[in-house]
């Protein structure tokens, strides 16, 4: 007569709702790395991970309060950020030798045209080869902030209560597209 529970408890990561185990497995099996994107409420994280039997090793890392060094003024979790923080990761990546990898959203609903794609297009874009469809990429007038300067010009004086937080760093949201183009070149420049 067998005695006590039935069932199988999850795994603790799987009971917090942090990992996806056979997603996860999925990933593995392919032997590239794995370009990992995370998004809190206010930074975007980017990182190049590969497995190791004793735990994942990161190997190069990029975050948004990096974009500060470059001369970013704009938001830092919007999709300009996204595509500037895919892009230095991308750029990182080849200075260690990784050419290709595969997409790690961990447990993020992907959705066409977000910021989670933004970054992947900016990682793309600069050379690291990772399996995409191009339908799910946001336009480049969304990655470099126009449809966020429109807004701002139809607001007019009321700008200054809804982009305060740009207008206290010294940037008028109208010249975000402009400022999106500088810190590109510098990022493309170091």
């Amino acid at each position: 007569m067998a005695t006590g529970a039935r069932y199988r408890v999850p795994f603790r990561r799987r009971r917090e709702g942090k990992t996806d185990y056979r997603r996860r497995l999925k990933l593995l099996l392919s032997g590239k790395p794995r370009a990992v994107l995370r998004f809190t409420n206010k930074h975007v994280i980017a990182q190049m991970v590969e497995y190791s039997p004793e735990g994942d090793i990161t190997r190069v890392s990029a975050h948004s309060k990096e974009l500060v060094k470059f001369g970013w003024k704009g938001g830092t979790s919007n999709l300009c950020a996204a595509y500037l923080v895919g892009y230095l990761l991308g750029k990182r990546a080849l200075d260690k030798g990784i050419t290709e990898a595969v997409l790690d959203l961990g447990l993020l609903r992907p959705i066409a045209g977000g910021k989670a794609f933004a970054a992947l297009k900016g990682i793309i874009d600069a050379g690291v080869e990772i399996p995409a469809n191009e339908e799910v990429f946001p336009s480049m007038e969304r990655i470099r902030g126009e449809h966020i300067a429109s807004y701002a010009k139809l607001l007019g004086e009321e700008k200054k209560t809804r982009f305060s937080d740009y207008l206290k760093r010294g940037l008028d949201p109208e010249a975000l597209p402009e400022h999106f183009d500088e810190v590109l070149a510098k990022i493309r420049g170091a």
